[in-house]
């Protein structure tokens, strides 16, 4: 019997959003790294400090079957370039990464969720929702801060 290769199957799913934003990325930084800021776009932040390995919870509205945490831990920061962070919320362990790259215009700001298992399709729907509507906030809050 010969061994056939088979592609390899991704054992995780992602989802990914980009944005042209018209503004500096030492502003979208600000926006992405700032508790206050956080607050306003994401969700208000406990025990955030920058570093990595530094660990800090987000904290939504608590909802049947969930109290509301997200628990995160810092794993890179390039400042002005690139941060991610781990995005636990029960058995959901996933990777939120943002890279910004600078343009004639601005900042291209890239946001990728990854480590979704097969089975967490309604999971990965609900991030996908998630983020567009964090997103908006986003860049409604880029266009009031200085």
């Amino acid at each position: 019997m010969t061994p056939t290769a088979k592609p390899a199957q991704s054992p995780t799913e992602s989802i990914a959003f980009e944005f042209a934003l018209q503004h500096s990325p030492e502003k979208v930084w600000r926006a992405l790294t700032d508790p206050e800021l956080l607050a306003e776009w994401l969700l208000p932040v406990v025990g955030h400090k920058l570093e990595p390995g530094a660990k800090f919870t987000l904290k939504a509205p608590p909802q049947p079957g969930w109290d509301g945490s997200v628990h995160c831990q810092f794993l890179e920061i390039k400042t002005q370039q690139r941060l991610s962070y781990t995005w636990v919320v029960g058995d959901i362990d996933t990777v939120v990464t943002f890279t910004l790259t600078p343009t004639d215009s601005g900042t291209r700001l890239s946001i990728v969720q990854s480590g979704f298992k097969p089975h967490q399709k309604q999971n990965l729907a609900g991030a996908r929702y998630g983020w567009t509507m964090m997103g908006k906030k986003l860049v409604d809050l880029l266009a009031r801060i200085a």
